[in-house]
C-alpha cells in the first residue's frame, strides 16, 4: 500500500460515521457525568479544579467504551483511580526536570507494557500518561495536588455511579457477541449450500468465548441465554460443514444434496432467530416449516451415511440452541441442557486478583524480539523527548506534543501512522471550529464548560466510528476546558496544532528508527498456525485410533490454540499488507497459497471431528500411527519453514500407504479425512517451495498422489463391483 493510499485511506474510514455503532445513551449518561463534575466544581470551588475535575471525568467516560468485558463502572473507576494517582506522584516529581522526566519514563514504559495484557490496558494507561502531562500544571503546593488527585478520582466515582443508577441494556456486549457467533454460523450454513468448501471466520466465535469469560460475581448475575449456546454454535459448526462437504457428506449433485440444501436453510433460519432472542432478549419466533425441514424420520432415505448422521446430530443441536435461548428472561444459570454446557463456566479474575496476572503477562513480553516490549521503549522515549522539547520550544503548553504522541502510539505501525494523521487532521478542524466559536460568543467559565459537555457527548458518541470526526469534538473540548480554567483562546490555538504535529511527528519517526515490523515475522506466524493446526488435526484422528481412551477436552484445546494461531496469522498478515516493507523469504501470493493450505489442513480435520467415534467404538490403529506421523511432521515442518527451508511429509506418506493395505473393516470417513490432510500438506509445500526445481519435485508429488487415488479407487472396485448409479438414474 502506497502512502498517499494510505493517507486516502484514513482520512475516509476517520469520517465514515456507521449509524450501528453509535451509542447515544450511554455517550447522554457519560457527557452527564462530565456535566456533574464541572457544575460541582464551579459552584463549590474555582474554574481551575473544574478543568482538572472534568479531564478526570472526560478520562473515566472514555474509557467505558473501550472493548472490554468487565462491568463499565468497574472500568470507570480503575481509569479515575489510575489518573489521580499518575497526576499526583507527576506533581511530586514537576519541581525537578531530571526527577519528573525519569518518573515520566516509567510511567510510560508500564503503560506501554500494559498492552501485553490487551489493547484496553493499553489506552487507559496511556491516558495516565496523558493525564499526568496535564495536570500537574494547575496545583501550586502538595495539598492542592492531592485535592486535585481527589476531584480527578471522584470523575471516575462519578461515572460510576451513573453506570450503576442508570444501567443501559445490561449484559448488551455479551448478548451482541454471542448473537454474533450464531449469526456467523447461520451465514456459513448458507454459504455452504451454495459453496461446500466456503471458508468460515472464527473471529466471532473467538469473541464469544472471550465474552463467555466472566468474573464470579458476574457469573452468579447472568442471564440464562449466555450460558450455553456458545458451545452449541462451536458444535453446530463441525455438523453443517460435514453435511455440506461431498467428500464426507452428501453426494455433489442429487436428491441428497437437495434436501442437504434445505437442512442447511433451516438450520441458518433457526440460528438467526436464535441470534435475535438473545441480541434483543425476547423468545425465539422460529420461521414456520424451519424445525420440520430439520426432522429427520427413520422413512428418509434420501440421506445416508455420514450426511445422515451429520444431519441427526445437527437438527438435535438447533434443538438444545433454542431450547437454552428461550430461557432469556431467567437471570439464574440453569442447569445444563443436554451436553450444552458440560464445563463449569469460564471464569477471570476480580480486579484486585489482577495484579499478579498483569505482572506474568508482563514478564512474558520482556524480550527483544517482542512488539509490546518495543513500543514501551519507543512510548517511553518519546514522551520525555516530547516533554524536553515542547518545555524548550517558545510556544508554550509543551505538554501537547508528548500528549499526541502517547495518545497515538500503537505497538504497530499502521495504527500508530492512521491515528497520528488523524489526531492532527481532527485537532486542525476542532480547533478552528472552538476558535471560531469563542471569538462569536466571547464565553464566561459556565458557558465554556457548557460548551465542553457538548464536545465531550459528541465525543463519547463517535468514539467508536468516525476517529477523526471524534478528534475534533476532543480537541474542542480541551479549548473549551482550557478557556474555562483561565487560558485565552488565542493562546491555545497555534500552540496546540504546532505541537500537535510535533508530537505525531515524533510518534511516526520512533517507529522507523526503532521498529516492530509483522512482515519479518511472518514466517514465525506461519509456522506457529501450522504446527498447531497440525496438533488439533492429530488430536481428532487419534480420537479414531483410541476411542476408549479419547479425550474431547484434549481435541477443545487444540483447537482453541490452532484459533489463537491463526488470529494470530491473520493479524499479521494484515498489518504487513500496510507496512512499507517487504519480506524477502515469502512472496504476497506464496503467503496467500500457504494460508488456504493451511485453512484446508483445518477444515478437514473439523470434518473427521463431526464424526467422532464413540467410546464403545471399533479402534482404528492405522489411525493412530497417522495421528503421531503428522504431528511429528507438522511440528518439523514448523521448524523447516522458520529456517525458510522446504517440508516434507515423509512420515505421513509412509503412515497413509501403511494404512493402504490395512483391513481394519472402520467408517471410510476417517481415511478419506486423512487423505485430504495429506493434500493439504502438500499444497502447503507447493506454496513456499523456495526454487523451480523444488516445485517441480512438488508437482511430481501431487501427481505420485493422484496415480495413488486412482490405483486405490481401482482396487476398491475390483474388491467391490463398480460403483452403484445415482438414485434419480435408477
Amino acid at each position: 500500500m502506497t502512502w498517499l493510499r494510505a493517507l486516502r485511506e484514513i482520512v475516509r474510514s476517520g469520517l465514515t460515521i456507521e449509524r450501528t455503532r453509535l451509542e447515544p445513551l450511554v455517550a447522554l449518561r457519560a457527557a452527564a457525568g462530565v456535566a456533574i463534575v464541572i457544575g460541582l466544581a464551579l459552584w463549590l470551588v474555582s474554574p481551575a479544579y473544574a478543568a482538572s475535575s472534568a479531564l478526570g471525568a472526560f478520562s473515566a467516560g472514555a474509557a467505558t467504551f473501550q472493548r472490554s468485558w468487565r462491568p463499565r463502572k468497574v472500568i470507570a473507576l480503575a481509569a479515575g483511580a489510575g489518573l489521580a494517582l499518575s497526576t499526583f506522584l507527576g506533581y511530586l516529581a514537576a519541581g525537578h526536570l531530571v526527577t519528573f522526566l525519569l518518573l515520566l519514563a516509567t510511567w510510560s514504559f508500564v503503560a506501554g507494557m500494559a498492552w501485553a495484557v490487551g489493547p484496553t490496558a493499553g489506552i487507559v494507561s496511556a491516558a495516565t500518561v496523558a493525564g499526568m502531562l496535564v495536570i500537574i500544571t494547575l496545583p501550586t503546593s502538595v495539598g492542592q495536588a492531592l485535592e486535585h488527585a481527589a476531584v480527578i478520582a471522584l470523575g471516575g466515582v462519578v461515572q460510576a455511579t451513573l453506570i450503576l443508577l442508570f444501567p443501559i441494556r445490561r449484559w448488551g456486549a455479551h448478548r451482541d457477541a454471542l448473537a454474533d457467533a450464531l449469526a456467523a454460523v447461520a451465514d456459513y450454513a448458507r454459504r455452504l449450500s451454495h459453496d461446500p468448501t466456503a471458508p468460515f471466520d472464527a473471529k466471532p466465535m473467538m469473541t464469544a468465548r472471550s465474552a463467555a469469560a466472566v468474573t464470579p460475581s458476574q457469573a452468579r448475575r447472568r442471564p440464562a441465554a449466555l450460558h450455553g449456546p456458545r458451545g452449541l454454535a462451536e458444535r453446530i459448526r463441525p455438523a453443517v460443514a460435514a453435511l455440506a462437504d461431498p467428500r464426507v457428506g452428501a453426494p455433489a449433485e442429487g436428491p441428497g444434496r437437495d434436501r442437504a440444501r434445505e437442512v442447511l436453510g433451516a438450520a441458518a433460519d433457526v440460528l438467526d432467530a436464535a441470534a435475535r432472542s438473545i441480541r434483543r432478549g425476547t423468545p425465539a419466533q422460529v420461521p414456520s416449516g424451519a424445525m420440520e425441514t430439520l426432522r429427520i424420520d427413520e422413512g428418509d432415505e434420501v440421506l445416508e451415511g455420514p450426511a445422515r448422521q451429520a444431519a441427526v446430530r445437527l437438527a438435535s443441536l438447533l434443538g438444545e440452541v433454542l431450547e437454552t435461548a428461550d430461557s432469556c428472561d431467567t437471570h439464574v444459570v440453569p442447569a445444563p441442557a443436554r451436553g450444552a454446557a458440560d464445563a463449569p463456566p469460564l471464569l477471570r479474575p476480580t480486579m484486585f486478583r489482577l495484579v499478579p496476572v498483569v505482572l506474568r503477562a508482563m514478564r512474558r513480553e520482556l524480550h527483544r524480539d517482542s512488539p509490546v516490549l518495543r513500543h514501551a521503549v519507543r512510548l517511553a522515549t518519546v514522551a520525555c523527548l516530547g516533554y524536553a522539547l515542547g518545555t524548550a520550544l517558545p510556544l508554550g503548553h509543551g505538554y501537547w506534543a508528548p500528549i499526541a504522541s502517547v495518545m497515538v502510539m500503537r505497538p504497530d505501525f499502521h495504527q500508530t501512522y492512521a491515528r497520528a494523521v488523524a489526531r492532527f487532521t481532527g485537532t486542525l478542524v476542532g480547533v478552528a471550529l472552538a476558535t471560531g466559536v469563542v471569538q462569536l460568543a466571547h464565553p464566561d467559565a459556565y458557558l465554556s464548560g457548557g460548551l465542553a459537555v457538548v464536545s465531550a457527548a459528541l465525543s463519547y458518541l463517535l468514539m467508536r466510528t468516525g476517529y477523526v470526526a471524534s478528534q475534533s469534538f476532543t480537541a474542542a473540548y480541551v479549548v473549551f476546558l482550557l478557556g474555562m480554567g483561565g487560558e485565552a483562546w488565542d493562546q491555545t490555538v497555534r500552540d496546540r496544532v504546532l505541537l500537535t504535529l510535533v508530537g505525531g511527528a515524533l510518534a511516526v519517526v520512533a517507529y522507523v528508527v526503532f521498529p516492530a515490523w509483522e512482515t519479518p515475522r511472518l514466517l514465525d506466524r506461519l509456522a506457529d498456525w501450522l504446527a498447531a493446526n497440525g496438533r488439533y488435526a492429530a488430536a481428532v484422528v487419534r480420537g479414531y485410533g483410541d476411542p476408549a481412551g479419547q479425550r474431547r477436552a484434549d481435541v477443545r484445546q487444540a483447537l482453541l490454540a490452532s484459533r489463537d494461531a491463526n488470529a494470530a496469522w491473520g493479524e499479521a498478515f494484515g498489518r504487513a499488507k500496510q507496512e512499507p516493507v517487504r519480506h524477502r523469504g515469502l512472496t504476497r501470493r506464496e503467503a496467500e497459497d500457504a494460508q488456504e493450505a493451511v485453512q484446508s489442513l483445518g477444515q478437514a480435520a473439523m470434518l473427521l471431528e463431526t464424526h467422532l467415534p464413540e467410546r464403545g467404538a471399533r479402534p482404528v490403529p492405522e489411525a493412530a500411527r497417522f495421528a503421531e506421523a503428522l504431528e511429528a511432521d507438522t511440528a518439523q515442518a514448523a521448524r523447516e519453514v522458520r529456517a525458510r527451508r522446504n517440508p516434507d511429509w515423509d512420515r505421513v506418506e509412509e503412515a497413509l500407504d501403511a494404512w493402504e493395505g490395512a483391513d481394519s473393516g472402520m467408517d471410510p470417513v476417517v481415511r478419506r479425512g486423512a487423505e485430504l490432510q495429506l493434500q493439504a500438506l502438500e499444497e502447503l509445500a507447493t506454496a513456499v517451495d523456495r526454487t523451480p526445481l523444488e516445485r517441480d519435485v512438488a508437482s511430481s508429488r501431487q501427481e505420485r498422489h493422484a496415480r495413488a487415488e486412482e490405483e486405490e479407487e481401482s482396487r476398491r472396485e475390483r474388491d467391490t463391483g463398480p460403483a452403484p448409479p445415482p438414485k434419480e438414474e435408477g
